[in-house]
């Protein structure tokens, strides 16, 4: 078995041959005698430092936005690409009148929402920006102060991201560096409040690659508080566990979920149930909308598929199975991270709706599971096209010049980008899921660095012909029990 130390990080210059190209714009590949990670500039704090300064470029993108283009004419915020719901939302939820979410109805409905269509922790995020931004004369002014002090917030949140990816795998901390520099992670963190949701599956990321399964299920619990889709990471991890045989962390981890958004979610389900319900209400009753496979059925066909609610969860059902299968039959054990990453990809696939800023749920879970630049890469490409598409899209719609704007032919066409290079991403962690000999992560004979209590336990189920002929292979070399999983891919 090949020695693993922590404190020696893999340079990916030395894996990648993209970042090794990249990394010739400031001097070329970290060479063996550098003092990078012996001083204060170390991995860490490089990476978080590069996450803040792509923040701070996707707020100059949403400057057009703010001087004017958010408040006078929908048009331009569209063809711009400088959108966000953040100062719309002040006015359009009642936060400018001082209501509070889920308590108060909102006196001049928009967009039909009579009360905050957000789960608990966002919309107190959402208050504890409005507590912090200063009234004023103008409402204009008002609502451009609150889109800062929200980006201010959401700033300290990609810290905590860039941070917590960086030290999931202790010796690959420069894989966060796809997350930071990510073009999409710029371009979509302002947008909504996703980023907060974000944060702290990362830090339950975190958390369970350090063998703290009570911890990594309240942050959890916490972030699926704030938004639904971090609840999902607990069916691959329940999978991993069966063949590991890790039942006590896994029930830890479940309890800690439960309980945490018990704790968040009963306070105001007991005092306001008809506000707490409406983001569950919504999302159930919510039609086919943008980025997704069935609006291009939709408009395609006429069909306004209003049983998508049940085409979206047989197909989620069948990816789930089909994960689980993955998971029983890879000849080793799936790291976590990749099946973090293909279980939300899968939702992101069947949704009945993508919103652009849901690219921020993939980003860390896919430095995670699959750290080459070159396939990355390509997956921001298609985002980025997406990113644009929808607000051109949206240009050709909203009545202004349509000159400028993008025909629903058009739109189709870059939802399949979308759709596609997220396929092909999975498509990869497939690969290197089936065939480990092939991961990354796993060629200096790590075997899950954000496994937690998975890394490097032996397998108590492993089904599939190759996963029995290797395992027994290995017990006759070594003449005893094998820890399964300690092997080099």
């Amino acid at each position: 078995m090949t020695s693993v130390r922590d404190d020696n990080p893999v340079r990916p210059t030395t894996q990648d041959e993209i970042a090794a190209a990249g990394s010739e714009l400031i001097g070329g590949p970290v060479g063996r005698r550098a003092l990078l990670g012996r001083s204060w500039w170390t991995p860490v704090r490089v990476v978080a430092l590069v996450a803040l300064g792509m923040f701070a470029l996707g707020m100059v993108q949403k400057l057009p936005c703010y001087n004017g283009g958010w408040f006078f004419g929908q048009g331009s915020q569209y063809v711009r690409a400088c959108y966000s719901d953040i100062p719309h939302l002040y006015t359009g939820r009642g936060f400018a009148d001082g209501l509070i979410p889920y308590f108060d109805q909102i006196s001049q409905q928009s967009g039909g929402m009579e009360y905050l269509e957000y789960p608990v922790l966002t919309g107190l995020f959402m208050q504890v920006a409005a507590w912090l931004t200063p009234g004023t004369d103008q409402m204009m002014y008002e609502q451009q102060l609150y889109w800062l002090v929200n980006a201010g917030m959401l700033m300290i949140c990609a810290a905590v991201i860039a941070v917590c990816v960086a030290r999931t795998h202790r010796r690959r901390p420069w894989d966060a560096l796809l997350m930071a520099l990510a073009p999409a992670f710029a371009l979509t963190a302002t947008i909504n409040w996703d980023l907060f949701a974000v944060a702290l599956t990362a830090a339950a990321m975190l958390m369970w690659s350090r063998g703290r399964p009570l911890a990594f299920g309240v942050l959890l619990g916490l972030a699926t508080a704030a938004k639904l889709y971090p609840v999902l990471l607990l069916g691959p991890l329940l999978v991993l566990c069966l063949r590991a045989g890790r039942w006590r962390a896994y029930g830890w981890a479940l309890g800690g979920t439960v309980a945490a958004w018990l704790a968040v979610n009963l306070p105001v389900r007991a005092y306001a149930p008809e506000g707490w319900a409406k983001f569950y209400t919504f999302s159930q009753e919510r039609p086919v909308d943008f980025g997704s496979v069935w609006l291009i059925i939709s408009q395609r066909t006429g069909n306004s598929l209003d049983d998508v609610n049940m085409y979206a969860m047989a197909l989620m059902l069948l990816g789930c199975a089909a994960i689980g299968a993955l998971t029983l039959y890879a000849p080793r054990r799936p790291r976590f991270a990749q099946l973090a990453f293909l279980v939300v990809a899968l939702f992101v696939l069947t949704n009945k709706v993508y919103s652009p800023q849901y690219v921020l749920w993939l980003i860390p879970l896919a430095a995670l599971a699959r750290p080459r630049w070159r396939d990355f890469l390509i997956w921001q490409a298609c985002e980025v096209t997406y990113f644009l598409g929808i607000w051109f899209y949206l240009a050709y719609t909203s009545g202004g010049d349509r000159s400028q704007g993008l025909p629903a032919e058009g739109y189709h066409l870059v939802i399949a980008v979308h759709l596609l290079g997220t396929l092909y991403l999975c498509a990869m962690v497939v690969r290197d899921a089936l065939m480990p000999e092939r991961d990354s992560v796993r060629r200096d004979g790590s075997d899950d660095p954000s496994g937690g209590v998975l890394d490097h336990a032996p397998d108590v189920i492993a089904l599939g012909y190759r996963a029995q002929t290797r395992k027994a292979s290995h017990f006759d070399r070594q003449g005893m029990s094998v820890r399964w999983g300690t092997s080099a891919g």
